[in-house]
């Protein structure tokens, strides 16, 4: 195995170039380009258009959250089919695409590149492999792991778990390690979530750090029962990474214990669930660590990767890390030693969950920076114009509201924001003078925990059971799915899907979707039957049993009946902090229905998906809204001096390079989310 001594990674030129995933290592967002400025951004057109191939054409609804790279002269990027592919950064002309056969259940955010000086290499997590492409050519390194490809799923089995794990955020590079993540499944079937390093050249593993602690590890006494590692999963580094190569510290933000929404059978903790890891770059070693959530039973992981930044404070430099959060807040930590820059709180919240639970009573809140999203829904927050008030306010009535971390239970709970954020995973911008630039969600969302049908050893159960017991809790028990889309419904399958389609979707996943491969042959062909409305009494023996009680009842986004957020605007916000003094600068709306505008409405905000990009120049540019723009806005003042529209809502975060002198800024148009038209298009805009 090849040592550390030798091999360094070498950094492209990053005055010209956007080498990595979200722009550097330390996931700034920023480039300190100038050439489009304030004063001629409306100069802008587009330069070059680039079609990616595997847009969906059958409502399907594919997706690109790609943010890509450019090394040399050569963007590198992936495909609405997830396939990577290298283009001419100048021109859009395409260079190689690969043709991989493993991409299903894949929602790529782009691919990592290294080079030693001469060997160039890029690495790409597709279906359940991570492969090593040669970045000239874009064929397979067969010297690398067996043929190219790494196995994601060795070496964090364990008895009872399904098959999906997903490299779908780039990996980070030090020195001659590969660092990596992925995304498992979130049931109580998942994957263990173990954060790994691999030699770049071999593919051999060189270290592995335990999320749900073994035996004699630090954290293994923050689980009961004993042994959670052999019955549980998740604690997944899924959001990405940040890595301070100076200091040789990565910083990784780790998902929820599965299962997200029920902890009784993982009582404690749950250390290193929910947190904040600095790790020895090396050897995997913990440094420190911080927990946002304890016993996290809300899916209230951190969503992106943190920022790495300088800030001052009382005439002091200090290196930081900061990472934002879905429930509307900024943590933002001493990089070396870990110790919070403004005070954080232990503080109380509502305790009483189903039976069986045991909610931490008291949960880390940070008194500054203020939140940048609202942080409860009650009848003083209805947007004034809802179509359906009295019934929302009459749901509102029964519903469990007012407080974050209120426990689910079989009646309604709220949450504010909604279960993906507050922040997302596009992440944040941080400028060299110690602001950070965050775009946010504000809509509110509910769900309940009801109790699982649970079958009787060797129970015939029927295909409506079936599909209740592994489907409903997304695409709920109509088959409707939800508002936005993001669980798209399922009624009429039949006329996007043939039988042996929806066979191959619950066998491998797709999208954000996990494989149901756990499942028997005889409990998929139910679920099947049950989607196309045929054999609806057919029975299977032999049901899996489980161990979890019960079941949520879906991510329900809660909208009006003409379709807006139940909630009063601002739907969807930018917000400047300060975090050297840990004060907000400004908060404008993000995004905005034409339609509401036209009758004279103040911009709204949408939902929103993808990240900024913050230039030397004072610009910053953002897609990410439901209204398919791209908008260039004042980095001072929050205001929008420039605006485009996108072949396809730009669901992903801009790049921006410069190639033989001229500045382009780059985004991956791929809609699919928020029931918005897919699409396959990366376009380039520069000055005219």
């Amino acid at each position: 195995m090849l040592g550390l001594v030798g091999l360094t990674y070498r950094m492209p030129g990053a005055s010209t170039d956007w080498p990595e995933y979200n722009g550097d290592g330390q996931r700034s967002h920023y480039s300190a380009l100038a050439q489009i400025t304030p004063a001629n951004v409306n100069r802008l057109t587009v330069a070059w258009t680039y079609a990616s191939g595997g847009a969906d054409t059958v409502g399907n609804r594919t997706q690109m959250q790609c943010n890509p790279i450019i090394v040399g002269g050569v963007l590198y990027g992936v495909s609405a089919a997830t396939q990577a592919f290298a283009i001419n950064a100048a021109t859009g002309v395409e260079i190689w695409k690969t043709n991989l056969p493993d991409t299903d259940g894949t929602l790529s955010r782009g691919v990592t590149y290294w080079t030693n000086g001469t060997d160039q290499r890029i690495f790409f997590g597709a279906g359940g492999g991570l492969y090593a492409l040669d970045a000239k050519t874009g064929n397979l390194i067969a010297s690398f792991g067996q043929a190219g490809r790494i196995n994601l799923k060795t070496g964090i089995d364990r008895p009872g778990a399904d098959n999906y794990v997903r490299s779908n955020t780039p990996n980070t590079i030090y020195k001659n390690l590969l660092i990596v993540g992925a995304r498992v499944a979130e049931g109580e079937t998942a994957l263990l979530g173990d954060v790994r390093a691999y030699d770049v050249q071999t593919g051999q593993l060189v270290w592995t750090f335990h999320t749900i602690p073994q035996p004699g590890e630090f954290g293994y006494s923050t689980w009961s029962p004993s042994n959670p590692r052999q019955h549980l999963g998740g604690a997944n580094a899924w959001a990405g990474m940040a890595i301070d190569r100076k200091r040789g510290i990565v910083y990784v933000p780790t998902g929820s214990a599965a299962y997200d929404f029920y902890g009784g059978n993982r009582k404690g903790d749950n250390l290193f669930a929910n947190c904040l890891l600095a790790l020895d770059a090396a050897t995997g070693k913990r440094m420190w660590h911080f927990q946002f959530v304890h016993h996290d039973i809300w899916d209230r992981d951190p969503p992106a990767p943190p920022n790495l930044l300088t800030v001052v404070q009382n005439g002091k430099q200090i290196d930081a890390v900061a990472q934002t959060t879905k429930q509307g807040h900024v943590f933002v930590f001493d990089r070396v030693t870990g110790k919070p820059l403004f005070p954080v709180v232990e503080k109380a919240f509502p305790g009483n969950g189903v039976a069986g639970e045991q909610p931490s009573p008291t949960q880390p809140i940070p008194l500054k920076p203020a939140p940048f999203t609202k942080q409860t829904f009650t009848e003083n927050d209805i947007n004034p114009r809802a179509s359906n008030r009295s019934a929302i306010v009459a749901m509102l009535r029964n519903a469990r509201t007012g407080s974050p971390y209120i426990p689910l239970t079989a009646q309604t709970t709220v949450f504010f924001p909604g279960t993906d954020g507050g922040a997302q995973w596009g992440g944040a911008a941080t400028d060299p003078d110690g602001t950070i630039y965050i775009p946010a969600k504000q809509n509110p969302c509910y769900s309940t925990l009801i109790l699982r049908e649970q079958p009787a050893t060797n129970a015939l159960v029927t295909t409506a059971q079936a599909y209740r017991s592994n489907c409903a809790a997304c695409h709920g028990a109509d088959r409707r799915g939800n508002h936005d889309g993001s669980y798209p419904s399922l009624l009429e399958i039949d006329k996007r899907l043939s039988a042996e389609a929806i066979h191959n979707v619950l066998r491998t996943g797709r999208g954000m979707m996990p494989s149901f491969a756990h499942l028997s042959e005889a409990e998929r062909n139910a679920i099947v039957n049950f989607l196309l409305n045929k054999n609806t009494s057919t029975q299977l023996v032999n049901a899996k049993q489980t161990s979890v009680p019960y079941q949520h009842t879906g991510y329900n986004r809660w909208y009006d009946s003409n379709g807006y957020p139940v909630s009063a605007p601002p739907w969807g916000t930018l917000t400047a902090i300060d975090l050297n003094t840990g004060t907000h600068r400004w908060q404008v709306p993000l995004g905005e229905y034409p339609e509401l505008t036209a009758k004279g409405i103040p911009a709204t905000g949408t939902d929103n998906y993808g990240g900024p990009l913050l230039t030397g120049s004072g610009l910053l540019f953002i897609a990410a809204s439901k209204d398919g723009q791209l908008r260039a806005i004042d980095k001072k003042t929050g205001k929008t001096i420039w605006q485009s529209t996108l072949p396809a809502a730009g669901y992903a975060t801009p790049a921006t390079y410069s190639v033989a002198g001229k500045q382009y800024v780059v985004i991956a148009c791929g809609g699919g989310k928020l029931k918005s038209k897919s699409g396959d298009r990366y376009v380039a805009y520069a000055l005219n």
